[in-house]
């Protein structure tokens, strides 16, 4: 049989690789890009997100998430739950309506879009007949109102989506019963509020747009009061007892009006300018909650003074003397208030408000003194300040973990104790087997601490550098102090800031060690700072020493910003990962690459001019080394001088241009014979076909020329204790790749740690390689006699690993961003080689071991590499044969900032950005998944509503068959969606079915 398996084919390694490898996209972290919609079911206890982009997001109990994505990709205008059941509608830009319901499936809830729905409206009517602008679904679960830009209010039945003809609320009906001096002087105009009576159902109060508001009896079909507002309306709430109703104008007014049993002319109780006399923003949304000491909380959006702050995002709140404007430094999509919905309760009290923003979700205790803002476990917003770069660190030891955590308490004191306000769902996932961290560094010059061990992305600790440096700002300065009678009482809130006082803060690099708890981030101004964790807060002053990476060359002048100005004296760090030296390069480029080992207590950095290495424990600089070629001036401009880099760019392209014309000119001979033409190119063809036959799967590359850009820029670092100069003695080295496809390696001697502060670290280079096209290296790996990946540092000594095989010969793996290359050691000749660019025709971006574990048996695990390639693909190449394992399409090759974002994890995970504020978290392995796994509870629903659910939808089917002029009325109606379900044929014989057997 084996002549009949193709090369390469081995039955037993295809079944082992279906056992470790398994491509997964699975869940989603940080904050939804672009959000524009918000619901909550207080009786789910689950919000409901709606982005542009049409997607859906359902949040729970930590670990509680779903998610649903709308097939046309248009914005989520409105999102309505139905009550007291697990389903909820939305609406659409394009007016578009769609029912989602939560079940279970296979032990585990899903969310599900049933069906979408469109409402129609009669021939040749304008499309405002039909325009939703208001839902409402009705707590009988039977019906939804919805209102239009023509006034009309069209009911539809639920589930059936069935438009019901006969209950449609006309504005002429409407202005039956208004004042004609009123009718005269305003319209109806669209619907601009719907709102159930609480105490009585077969009561609506519908708000319209000119001021007018109606109460209307669902029995009767009539209005039974009305109420002539002077001012444009913008909302409406009911109070809890139904007696009154408070209504919010865009004059930034807000109205309180009874509702008496009889049918005298109602007038407003009071009216109100919360921040007049001077013309205020409109109010867009209103609450007004009652309290067991009988002061309600009046909590509103809007209704600022135009002239002096119209540009703010504010919530306002109002309890007796107490008032605070929540200032947001995003514009408010939405927001809704936490309070008691149990129908016996006899008052509100309320306990929580939530926001949505347009780059963050905040969430105020209202239980609490003071308000304070409730620390988020998830949602949390990952760019308030923009990711510059990410690190992760897998199986964190328990101690350094409580010792983040620890720090990350006394930075949070200033939020509230209170549980977790949405808290609906289960969380049925298994707990996550180890600790993870994943650091974002970001433009302003922090680093964020992440708990990425489960599904909610958890922020621990976050560190700032700010304070070794001069800005313009003052670290102590307090963005919320207020004066006594500052007017509007403002109080900032939120952690979103995109603005960064200084861009040379940025974080380009991080490295921290889990065993010895030291930390080394590199940032956009060539600093260097390395850190150590103190649970204490301390004063100290931070050692400085300088890196000239051009000391040896003649005649370079830097032409980008300068350095950093530091602190004199020493510098009060809070408790957490405090600074003890910072490295500064010179020139004071962008920091490329990264290197720290704990054991040595060396850490090496590269920039595009060079590289150097540090001694941090006798805080001495070993030694620098310039890469810098003498034609690279553009590596001597820094990232603020790139016009003229563009203009060098033009100008090549142009002269590229024409010296093909000119050699196209020549092969032709400068003949204008077409015969003559058309055989050179037919010779040309034949000659380009045979080049072609000679290596018929590989592509041609171009060998890179030494006076490309940036050769100099080092892409890698990385060290290791291995053979470098003879077979028979090993020895700490650094290893460092560049763009120009140079590795560069240097022998290093650390004394022992007996003499280790007595004894000067040396080094002396010891190999150079050059690789043929110059290829930028990505990636340098040392494998030890077992072929296996050296162990990280103080891995072994903290019996984490076994020690690494120093008896076998080791081998040296480069990995550039056209090839995979193994070479012996110490001699370094070319054992192996594996052509991707030649053979794929794409290019490595990114590059890491990971540990491969099988689904089957815990005794089997292997370590392969996982890459990431310019086209998004990613490839898992077996070590140290370097075997093409499985490819998986993961990013888009046009997302170029996805793919130079993404991160892989020691264990066959990774993460990426897929917008500015969201992770998207993918597995590669069986072994190692972390993926929502939820249930949501499905409420019990009485055998009377089922036999009315079906007899309605028998009128349904009917109503379709012989009508099709309300399914334009349908799409118009947002809340209307959720009927769409049942006009589907396979849920409505599948209703039937359990109907019968009910019975």
């Amino acid at each position: 049989m084996r002549r009949f398996l193709r090369p390469g084919h081995d039955p037993v390694r295809e079944r082992l690789k279906r056992d470790l490898f398994q491509f997964n996209k699975t869940v989603e972290h940080g904050f939804p890009h672009q959000p524009s919609a918000l619901g909550y079911s207080p009786f789910l206890r689950l919000m409901a997100i709606g982005t542009r982009s049409g997607a859906i997001k359902l949040y729970g109990a930590p670990g509680v998430e779903f998610m649903g994505l709308h097939e046309e990709n248009n914005t989520v205008m409105q999102i309505h739950f139905i009550p007291d059941q697990c389903q909820l509608v939305t609406l659409l830009d394009d007016n578009s309506l769609h029912l989602w319901s939560l079940k279970q499936h296979s032990g585990a809830s899903e969310l599900r879009e049933e069906h979408r729905f469109t409402l129609k409206g009669p021939p040749g009517s304008p499309p405002s007949a039909t325009q939703i602008t208001a839902v409402l679904p009705h707590s009988s679960r039977e019906v939804l109102y919805l209102g239009t830009e023509s006034g009309n209010i069209f009911v539809v039945e639920l589930p059936t989506f069935t438009v019901l003809e006969d209950r449609t609320i006309t504005s002429e009906a409407v202005l039956q019963r208004v004042p004609e001096d009123y009718c005269n002087r305003r319209s109806c105009e669209l619907v601009e509020a719907l709102r159930e009576h609480p105490k009585n159902p077969d009561q609506i109060l519908i708000g319209y747009s000119r001021g007018l508001i109606v109460l209307w009896d669902l029995q009767n079909n009539k209005v039974t009061h009305h109420f002539l507002g002077s001012q444009q309306l913008e909302n409406l709430y009911w109070q809890r007892d139904g007696s009154k109703f408070i209504s919010c104008h865009y004059d930034g007014s807000y109205t309180q009006w009874p509702v008496s049993s009889d049918n005298r002319q109602p007038e407003p109780l009071e009216n109100l300018v919360p921040y007049g006399p001077f013309p205020c923003k409109a109010i867009s949304k209103i609450y007004w909650q009652t309290t067991k000491n009988g002061v309600p909380y009046i909590i509103f959006q809007g209704g600022m003074p135009r002239a002096s702050y119209g540009d703010r995002h504010s919530i306002s709140v109002v309890h007796g003397s107490q008032q605070t404007a929540f200032d947001f430094t995003s514009r408010v999509i939405d927001f809704f208030i936490i309070f008691s919905s149990e129908p016996t309760a006899e008052f509100d009290d309320p306990s929580a408000m939530v926001v949505l923003a347009e780059e963050e979700l905040v969430v105020i205790d209202l239980k609490t003194a003071g308000w304070p803002a409730v620390h988020p476990p998830y949602l949390a917003s990952l760019h308030c300040s923009a990711i510059t770069c990410s690190h992760h660190v897998s199986n964190i030891p328990l101690k350094l973990w409580e010792r983040i955590i620890s720090a990350g308490s006394k930075q949070n004191i200033h939020y509230s104790n209170m549980p977790w306000p949405i808290d609906g769902g289960t969380n049925i996932a298994p707990d996550p087997p180890q600790r993870d961290l994943l650091l974002t560094g970001h433009e302003d010059g922090t680093v964020r601490f992440w708990d990425a061990s489960g599904v909610c992305l958890h922020l621990l600790y976050k560190l700032s550098t700010v304070r070794v440096f001069l800005t313009d700002a003052d670290p102590n300065d307090n963005m919320n102090t207020l004066g006594e009678d500052e007017w509007p009482p403002l109080r900032k809130v939120g952690t979103f800031d995109p603005y960064s006082d200084d861009p040379r803060l940025g974080i380009q690099k991080i490295y921290l060690c889990k065993y010895s708890g030291y930390l080394a981030v590199a940032g956009t101004a060539g600093q260097v700072l390395v850190m150590e964790l103190n649970d204490e807060d301390a004063e100290h002053v931070v050692d400085h020493a300088e890196a000239d990476l051009l000391q040896d060359q003649e005649g370079y002048r830097w032409k980008g910003h300068e350095k950093l100005k530091t602190r004199d004296g020493a510098v009060r760090f809070e408790a957490g990962f405090q600074p003890f030296v910072l490295v500064q390069c010179q020139p004071p480029a962008v920091v490329t690459s990264l290197a720290l080992h704990s054991e040595w207590k060396l850490v090496a950095f590269g920039t595009s001019h060079g590289f150097g290495l540090f001694d941090h424990q006798q805080k001495r600089l070993v030694f620098v080394k310039c890469t810098l070629h003498p034609s690279d001036q553009l590596a001597l401009e820094g990232p603020l001088s790139r016009v003229k880099s563009l203009k060098k760019s033009l100008r090549q392209s142009f002269r590229r241009i024409r010296r093909s014309r000119v050699s196209s000119r020549k092969r032709r001979g400068g003949s204008g014979n077409a015969a003559e033409v058309q055989e050179a190119n037919a010779k040309f063809d034949q000659d380009a076909l045979q080049e072609m036959e000679l290596a018929p799967v590989q592509r041609k590359i171009e060998a890179r020329s030494a006076e490309d850009s940036f050769t100099g820029f080092v892409r890698t670092l990385y060290f290791a204790d291995t053979f470098l100069r003879d077979s028979s003695r090993h020895c700490p080295s650094l290893w460092a790749g560049t763009n120009g496809g140079t590795v560069y390696a240097f022998c290093l001697r650390v004394p022992p740690a007996e003499r280790r502060m007595d004894e000067p670290v040396r080094a002396e280079q010891a190999k150079e390689i050059q690789l043929m096209h110059r290829a930028p290296v990505v990636g340098i790996l040392v494998l030890d006699g077992r072929s296996t990946p050296l162990p990280e540092p103080l891995e072994v000594a903290h019996d984490l690993s076994k020690s690494p095989d120093m008896q076998g010969s080791h081998q040296l793996l480069v990995v550039s961003e056209e090839q995979f290359k193994v070479f012996t050691l110490p001699k370094v000749s070319s054992k192996l080689k594996l052509k991707l660019t030649a053979l794929e025709g794409c290019r490595v971006r990114k590059v890491t071991v990971a540990n491969f574990g099988s689904c089957k048996t815990d005794d089997y695990s292997e370590n392969d590499l996982a890459v990431l390639t310019n086209l998004g693909d990613i490839q898992i190449i077996s070590l140290p044969f370097l075997k093409l394992q499985i490819r998986y399409p993961c990013i888009r090759k046009e997302d170029v900032s996805g793919i130079a974002s993404c991160v892989f994890t020691k264990y066959g995970q990774g993460f990426y950005l897929i917008s500015p504020s969201e992770f998207e978290r993918f597995s590669l392995s069986t072994k190692w998944l972390v993926e929502p796994r939820c249930i949501v509870d499905m409420p019990e629903v009485t055998s009377n509503n089922h036999v009315h659910n079906k007899s309605g939808m028998e009128n349904a089917a009917r109503k379709s068959r012989s009508s099709g002029d309300y399914g334009e009325d349908e799409r118009k109606s947002g809340r209307l969606m959720e009927h769409a379900l049942l006009n589907d044929e396979k849920v409505l014989k599948e209703i039937q079915s359990t109907l019968e057997g009910g019975r």
